[in-house]
């Protein structure tokens, strides 16, 4: 599918999908936080099964930007970065974004333990993205960090002359991005350093990814306990990294077996995973399905639906695909504690909700969450997709079994899964 189309209505069919597999691309959240750690480290990293897309390009193109020898082979999903030994090459450097959050946050970490002057930003939306939260911290370690405008948000100016080290204190209940991107930069402060996490700490499984990385490339926080972290002056050393596929991105084929009765397997992914949105299935498990769980695969085979009412905090990347979800289950189905996703690529909880209305459900817009209560037949609907990749694939389900569903801007998928369309029409049969 050509990613300038301008919108993409779907073939809906009747009755259960073959058991089929599929393997997803690398995770993004594992690329970034492994581009970051093998830039820093000393020697040479060879990531493979890395992923492909816009997030991860302009993660690549901003290391490139601050001097650093990184290649990126598309065809073979693999990416050679050859580390700069804590020290980054250039003194100066812009470096543009898109409307990649790890590559802001992670990027904003990473550039203050150098010595110059870097400018990071992005598009419209990003910029309405908080980041102040990262940047008192990073003042407080020794940086001089600042939102140009004001706003909190990007555009941000880092002044750095490397981190001094000491303590620092960073809010976990807006995105545990902040926190991630000071644990992968702090080990090269001048001194140990402690990061305090204030209030709730949200998608704390990402922060366990971002530890599990930086212990594979020799870098391991003995101390981390009740959300304070002691970090010693520590280096990492590259290596050969594989990547797993993408957890997040596996969810809308386990939701597609889901909602049609069929029998989908997504190969590379299993219990070996470090990825939390793995426990996307156990939700699926609840609302009826069968779940077959091995090391390195995992197996949904869909089952009458019925609705839950779950806290999805810690997965929060798959509400979406869960509200669409509840479309097919019988009864209501509530999800809640996932506040923070109001701060994402649009205000996730606001947009889901707009397009549930549209095919017909009623939908309760809470804080934190919504209430869903299921149509007994779907209305035809124009799908808006807010330039987020994720809710153009969750709401692509919906078409999948109801005529007359057109996501808008389907090429936005392209920020974390450029293939998605064609490995979505691989696993639909023909009418």
């Amino acid at each position: 599918m050509s990613s300038k189309l301008e919108e993409f209505t779907l073939t809906p069919w009747n009755g259960p999908a073959a058991p089929t597999s599929v393997r997803v691309p690398g995770s993004k959240s594992i690329t970034n936080r492994a581009l970051i750690i093998a830039a820093l480290a000393q020697g040479d990293t060879l990531l493979t099964g890395a992923l492909d897309s816009e997030d991860t390009r302009v993660m690549v193109d901003s290391l490139q930007r601050l001097g650093m020898d990184v290649v990126h082979d598309t065809a073979a999903a693999t990416i050679k970065v050859k580390g700069c030994g804590g020290k980054i090459p250039k003194k100066e450097a812009e470096l543009f974004v898109a409307n990649s959050g790890t590559s802001l946050r992670f990027l904003t970490a990473m550039v203050a333990t150098g010595q110059g002057t870097y400018k990071l930003d992005g598009t419209p939306r990003m910029r309405q993205r908080p980041v102040s939260d990262l940047l008192a911290a990073l003042n407080g370690l020794g940086a001089e960090a600042k939102s140009d405008l004001g706003t909190g948000c990007p555009p941000v100016t880092i002044t750095a002359s490397c981190l001094d080290g000491g303590n620092a204190f960073v809010r976990g209940d807006v995105s545990s991005q902040f926190l991630s991107g000071l644990l992968m930069a702090v080990p090269y402060s001048r001194d140990t350093t402690t990061i305090e996490v204030q209030g709730t700490l949200v998608s704390l499984p990402y922060v366990t990814m971002t530890l599990e990385v930086m212990e594979a490339f020799g870098v391991r926080i003995s101390n981390r306990k009740n959300r304070r972290f002691d970090i010693q002056p520590a280096r990492y050393s590259g290596r050969e990294y594989a990547v797993e596929p993408d957890a997040s991105a596996a969810s809308y084929f386990f939701a597609l077996a889901a909602i049609t009765g069929g029998s989908i397997t997504v190969d590379g992914l299993g219990t070996k995973s470090i990825q939390g949105d793995v426990g996307f299935v156990d939700i699926l498990e609840h609302m009826g399905c069968t779940v077959q769980r091995e090391a390195n695969r995992t197996t949904v085979t869909g089952g009458r639906l019925r609705g839950v009412d779950v806290d999805m905090n810690a997965i929060s990347d798959t509400v979406m695909t869960l509200a669409v979800v509840a479309l097919f289950a019988d009864g209501m189905t509530r999800i809640r504690n996932v506040g923070h996703i109001r701060h994402k690529e649009t205000d996730r909880i606001a947009a889901v909700a707009n397009e549930l209305r549209k095919l017909g459900a009623t939908v309760d817009e809470h804080p934190d969450g919504l209430v869903i209560f299921p149509p007994a037949t779907l209305s035809p609907a124009r799908i808006a997709t807010y330039d987020d990749h994720r809710m153009a694939m969750s709401f692509a389900l919906a078409g999948v079994k109801s005529p007359d569903v057109t996501i808008l801007d389907p090429g936005c998928v392209g920020k974390t899964y450029p293939g998605f369309w064609d490995d979505l029409a691989k696993l639909t049969p023909s009418p």
